[in-house]
């Protein structure tokens, strides 16, 4: 079993920070975009909390990876985690954890726990390049939901699931745009509309 583990202090308030994370295909936006990262939730539960299913797609060293996850615990403003139940690793699991260490301060920390198929010579992938690109990609995403969450309060953290499922069809007829591209778009319209009436 491999365990990639990342940390990072952020500068904003446990509930945003966990508000984020609560949404998985927030994630996916986060990545690089040659990773070509999409998360997709197939049975949303109350609140996005245990049992809800989603679909984790992308692109790792060229190769092109999907597989089906399960959220197995979601403790508010505490702990998320994921494993998963249908795909190419022989085990696969993820767990955020959220700590409030100070005001507008919080510590995440992010853990993925996977065992490559392939046996021997999956031992040997992983250790020459999927452990490298694995870590550098969650650092990088790390990084980059930092600088969101503590850029210009524009991330949408306090959204209706009604409003939210709305989102996620734009979404979808945007051929899986990143959320951060359908959301633009919806505000550029709105502001077209609020032009016209004024």
């Amino acid at each position: 079993m491999t365990t990639v583990s990342k940390t990072i202090d952020i500068k904003a308030s446990l509930s945003n920070v966990f508000t984020y994370f609560a949404r998985p295909e927030h994630i996916a936006d986060q990545f690089e975009e040659r990773v070509g990262m999409t998360v997709v939730p197939m049975d949303v539960k109350a609140g996005m909390g245990v049992g809800t299913t989603f679909r984790v797609i992308g692109d790792f060293d060229g190769k092109r990876l999907e597989w089906d996850c399960e959220t197995t615990e979601f403790i508010q403003e505490e702990r998320i985690a994921a494993k998963m139940i249908k795909g190419p690793f022989k085990k696969w699991n993820i767990v955020t954890e959220f700590k409030s260490v100070g005001d507008k301060l919080t510590r995440l920390t992010m853990t993925v726990n996977y065992e490559m198929p392939f046996g021997p010579l999956g031992g040997i992938i992983n250790k020459i390049k999927f452990a490298k690109t694995a870590e550098k990609g969650m650092e990088t995403a790390l990084y980059k939901v930092r600088g969101l969450l503590e850029g210009n309060g524009s991330i949408p953290v306090y959204i209706t699931l009604d409003a939210y499922r709305k989102l996620l069809a734009e979404k979808e007829k945007m051929h899986n745009a990143p959320v951060s591209t359908v959301l633009t778009r919806i505000l550029e319209k709105y502001s077209q509309i609020e032009t016209v009436n004024n």
